[in-house]
């Protein structure tokens, strides 16, 4: 093995981002097994290595022992201070045992590990990288598709979207770019394998915090996420500075801000309300864009009871009951929404009653 053989793998490991030592200690662990595998031996061995001029050295190891040895890793007592007076029983006995051309079936082994040692370490590296997004978003590439599955490119790695993480109805397509939220990166015999959403209520969180200043400053508060995929979300803000309108900030000049997510989210429509303290008046808020009149809230039950104008029922429960659905999702509040002629119906029958 030349001194060429040694430059090259210090400069890989500078170029790799990975310690020349890691990789000089993975060649003499391969030389190790080239040497018992060439010389069908189970002998205890160690590979001493110059770093400088790539010179090895083959060191079988004997265990000092009180009369006969059971086999090759042993050495009577008598045989080793032959060699030395000073070994005791117990002590560690080397000798050389560098074949001839053993540097040739060394390089050809070390080069092997080195590669795949590279290969490993640089896995490693990138499952470390992503491991650190987790819960983050990414932006990618779209290489190809397999069974329903997105494969999309990152960088150093493919990610994959599954089915049960796309958007319905949202349509693929090769070389597009694309964010996705990661939801797990788990580690694989191939490499690292990362997870990615674009139905994940943190996706569209992350949107929020890359788009507006005032939430990526701490000055504006996302408390909850509501979503139903591709059709319709609700993101509720807090600020305790009375000079920024939370809302307002989330929307942005002519609505440019939520625009824009609007549009990374292919049309999902969003709603943006103010959080409250006070259930009543978060529930009136979540239920935007209709009007509350009234709102009596529940503890025990943590039911809230809606009254609103006979025009905006349907608007409060909005198609297939979403609008009411996606606000109780956002408050964790079970809503109960009346007209104001269903509550005054309601009410006349409880006078009746009593």
């Amino acid at each position: 093995m030349n001194a060429d053989f040694i430059s090259a793998v210090q400069e890989l490991g500078k170029e790799k981002g990975i310690e020349p030592e890691l990789l000089f200690q993975a060649v003499e662990d391969a030389l190790v097994a080239a040497y018992k595998k060439n010389s069908n031996s189970n002998q205890n061995v160690r590979v001493d290595m110059n770093k400088e001029t790539g010179e090895i050295h083959v060191y079988a190891q004997h265990t000092v022992v009180e009369g006969e040895p059971a086999d090759d890793t042993e050495m009577s007592l008598t045989e080793a201070q032959v060699i030395d007076p000073r070994y005791a029983v117990g002590d560690i006995v080397e000798v050389e045992v560098t074949p001839k051309n053993f540097g040739r079936i060394a390089a050809q082994n070390a080069k092997q590990v080195v590669v795949q040692r590279i290969r490993e370490a640089e896995r490693g590296q990138v499952y470390e990288r992503f491991q650190s997004r987790n819960q983050d978003i990414v932006t990618g590439i779209i290489q190809r598709m397999e069974n329903k599955n997105v494969y999309i490119d990152l960088g150093k790695v493919e990610a994959v979207l599954t089915p049960n993480e796309q958007i319905p109805g949202e349509i693929y397509q090769y070389h597009d770019r694309m964010k996705t939220f990661i939801v797990e990166v788990k580690r694989s015999s191939k490499g690292p394998q990362i997870m990615v959403s674009r139905t994940h209520p943190g996706l569209l969180k992350r949107l929020f915090e890359l788009e507006v200043p005032e939430i990526h400053d701490g000055i504006v508060e996302i408390k909850s996420v509501a979503r139903e995929p591709g059709m319709r979300s609700k993101i509720s803000v807090y600020t305790e500075d009375e000079n920024v309108d939370p809302v307002g900030a989330c929307v942005g000049h002519k609505g440019m801000r939520v625009q824009t997510i609007v549009n990374e989210l292919r049309g999902e429509k969003i709603d943006i309300v103010k959080y409250s303290e006070d259930p009543a008046q978060y529930v009136a808020n979540a239920l935007s864009p209709a009007k509350v009149v009234s709102t009596t809230v529940n503890e025990e039950e943590k039911i809230c009871r809606v009254v609103v104008p006979d025009y905006q029922l349907s608007l409060a429960i909005g198609k297939e009951g979403q609008n009411a659905r996606l606000a109780a999702k956002l408050t964790g509040w079970k809503i109960d929404i009346k007209s104001e002629s269903q509550a005054k119906e309601e009410a006349a029958v409880a006078e009746q009653k009593q």
